[in-house]
């Protein structure tokens, strides 16, 4: 006989109990325990009611959500232990049960940042694979309304990562509870009918949308590189192909030849893939060259479009006016010739002319005014080469591909929204199957431009040294400066798919990113090379001496580090400047001096005198300073930081950017870097003490100091991280 775990369908934390039903319908033997509801009442034994669960084996009984997992556990350990101590799971079992559903956040967030070290370099909670103490935790935070705000702003980054993994990867924490849900509700209205249910939150929006059979897309244009904005597109087409357990495709928009470059493709592909964005499938607009050009053509024949050779600013000014272009009546058999012999053959005629769908003269929403759909271009495609002269334009191509390719959704962002009847006008006028559109906002910055026209402008100007350059939004450029993949991705999931346009600060991205990157960044130290500042200090060791220290004084998981110790140390002209003869200051990793003579040169402090006092007391000391030893192992570094490239937060659309162009954004600080610099690989992410996050971009070599890039912290008076 089958062991039932009944649910209780009005019990407060019943998400909890439909967590551990689902978990045992994926991982437990079909048939093996029966999952029953009930809802509390009269007839209803009291304990039975708040204890959210119940476990029958035969003719015993237990109650509670954590009494019940462990029981299933036991009953099961190859599904739930996985090989793990039975203790260290049981712990966070009755850990979740016991402080997890704690209703108010100042109470309970001791217990999250239990939770947030804990999993600050873990994957799962006990080992290396799920176990009951993940589907305790996760259930009973997904129990908690109070937990959800702080999930989703990110505010504990390792949970957040941790919960959305399981959300996100694991069917057993989305659908099977989604339908568990469905499953009760089914049941209140049997047991009360008329009463009305809650929808569950698992449902998103999506029109039409069934489970297994959504697919969605993402059409990047090789025509530059991935920027954020296009980061957020493809991972929100990824998260709702996942959320409904169907596909993502990423297609190449490969239709305008002039601009399309394979290094452009390649990069997209690379940096998606860095993103953790994999699509089920890669296609291109132009394998389907062939079928635009026919669907074309019969659209000629069944005169839904014409050849136009009114010039461009003519052809636009009628558009606004609402005035019918001259060619709008060609006959049939003209527009055949024209498109067939003269266009697609790029000849002298052909180059004059283009293909206008025929829709409207003077539609209130100008996307239906005739737009154009062909047009020539002589330049050989990266992948057809000079098969074809004539090519479909992006509002053409899109909706025929979306179409023949299966896609279900197509989401895109708000700008396009006009273009909406457009793109519903050439399914229904070409017979093909119906798509659904849905919008979002675009992910804006102040001070930043995200449109490729212009930031090929400041490549072309040499403003910037490339795609990749620290001060543009591109992911290559925002990981160059020091975004971790995981910042990038949290902060855009955490954005949503709101319909709801806002300029975000920069300051909010990199606050996230400082939550990923500060419990593994390494501390060392820089002293600014300017007017740098010798000590001569007493009872130090006259030879040098190296020891060793933690890189991180809280994460000794990260390492050690060299510190050499010297009677002759450099400080900072900035620390200096606030000693007095007398005062006892702590060296940082070293141990406390006694300032005895401090030497000046009008201001400039040049020299000091002090004493080495190691007995000294550092929680009674006001300054904490960095130093080196003032020996060959120092390396010159080149600490840079940067600043906006424009100067004002929202350009409209009658400005011309090149007028906000920022005078100077690019600052060099020369500094000496510890001995450890000298180990450190491209791409290291480190914390100079009392400065600030690095990322290293260049190693020193005999001639070239090593290059750090300045990471901004994402504080309230820091915008980009440039130095004002």
């Amino acid at each position: 006989m089958s062991a039932v775990l009944t649910v209780s369908t009005s019990a407060p934390q019943v998400a909890y109990a439909c967590l551990i039903a689902a978990a045992i319908q994926n991982d437990v033997k079909a048939g093996a325990i029966e999952i029953a509801y009930h809802t509390a009442g009269p007839l209803i034994e009291k304990e039975i009611a708040e204890s959210t669960v119940s476990y029958t084996q035969g003719s015993a009984a237990i109650y509670g959500t954590a009494t019940v997992l462990k029981a299933i556990a036991a009953q099961f350990p190859e599904t739930f232990y996985k090989g793990a101590a039975t203790a260290d799971v049981d712990h966070w079992i009755e850990f979740a049960s016991a402080k997890l559903g704690v209703k108010d956040f100042k109470s309970l967030t001791p217990s999250l940042d239990e939770l947030e070290s804990h999993l600050n370099f873990r994957s799962y909670f006990v080992g290396y694979s799920l176990t009951a103490a993940d589907v305790a935790v996760w259930g009973a935070l997904r129990a908690n309304p109070v937990v959800g705000g702080a999930i989703k702003s990110r505010s504990v980054i390792n949970v957040s990562r941790w919960y959305r993994f399981l959300e996100q990867h694991d069917a057993r924490f989305t659908g099977a509870v989604d339908q568990l849900i469905k499953e009760m509700n089914e049941k209140r209205k049997t047991d009360k009918p008329g009463k009305q249910t809650s929808q569950a939150n698992f449902n998103i929006g999506l029109p039409d949308a069934v489970e297994g059979q959504v697919v969605t897309r993402f059409p990047p244009e090789p025509s530059g590189y991935l920027h954020i904005g296009h980061a957020k597109a493809a991972m929100l087409n990824q998260y709702f192909a996942q959320m409904y357990k169907g596909k993502l495709i990423v297609r190449f928009d490969d239709t305008n030849p002039s601009k399309e470059k394979m290094e452009f493709q390649q990069s997209i592909i690379e940096d998606l893939e860095l993103l953790g964005i994999k699509g089920d499938v890669i296609t291109y607009s132009s394998d389907n060259f062939d079928h635009m050009y026919a669907l074309a053509i019969k659209m000629i024949e069944e005169g839904k479009a014409y050849v136009d050779d009114t010039p461009v600013d003519q052809m636009r000014q009628e558009r606004t006016d609402g005035v019918p272009s001259a060619r709008r009546d060609r006959t049939v058999e003209e527009n055949l010739r024209l498109f067939k012999e003269e266009m697609t053959n790029g000849t002298e005629e052909g180059l004059k002319n283009c293909l206008r769908a025929k829709i409207s003269v003077d539609a209130p929403n100008k996307a239906l005014r005739d737009p154009v759909i062909y047009r020539c271009n002589l330049t050989p495609h990266h992948r057809t080469g000079t098969k074809w002269k004539v090519y479909p334009t992006y509002d053409f191509c899109c909706p025929i591909i979306d179409a023949l390719e299966g896609v279900t959704h197509a989401l895109r962002t708000i700008e396009y929204r006009d273009r909406n009847a457009q793109y519903d006008w050439f399914l229904k006028a070409m017979n093909l199957r119906k798509v659904h559109v849905w919008d979002f906002a675009r992910l804006n910055f102040v001070r930043t431009l995200l449109s490729k026209r212009k930031l090929q402008w400041f490549v072309d100007e040499k403003i910037v040294a490339g795609w990749d350059d620290p001060r543009f939004p591109t992911v290559r450029g925002v990981r160059r400066r020091g975004m971790s993949v995981e910042g990038l991705r949290s902060f855009i999931l955490a954005q949503g798919p709101s319909k709801n346009i806002v300029n975000s600060e920069w300051s909010l991205i990199w606050a996230t990113n400082k939550k990923v990157i500060d419990p593994i960044a390494p501390r060392h130290t820089a002293v600014t090379k300017e007017n740098a500042v010798t000590v001569s200090l007493a009872h130090a060791p006259a030879t040098p001496v190296t020891e060793e220290r933690a890189k991180h004084k809280k994460n000794p998981a990260v390492g050690n580090k060299k510190l050499i110790l010297a009677d002759k140390i450099l400080v900072e002209q900035e620390d200096a400047q606030t000693f007095k003869e007398g005062e006892e200051i702590t060296l940082m990793d070293w141990g406390n001096a006694i300032i005895k003579t401090i030497a000046k040169e009008g201001d400039i402090v040049t020299g000091i005198t002090a004493d080495l006092h190691l007995d000294g007391d550092f929680r009674k000391t006001e300054k904490k300073v960095t130093w080196l030893a003032a020996t060959p192992d120092a390396v010159p570094v080149d600490l840079v930081d940067f600043d906006y490239l424009i100067t004002k937060d929202k350009l409209e659309e009658d400005d011309n950017f090149a007028d906000f162009i920022t005078p100077t954004t690019e600052f060099h600080t020369a500094a000496f870097g510890d001995v450890n610099v000298r180990d450190m690989k491209v791409g290291d992410v480190i914390q100079f003490e009392r400065k600030g996050y690095y990322r290293l971009d260049s190693v020193a070599t005999e001639t070239e100091p090593a290059v750090f890039f300045t990471i901004p912290d994402g504080k309230a008076t820091q915008k980009y991280g440039a130095k004002k």
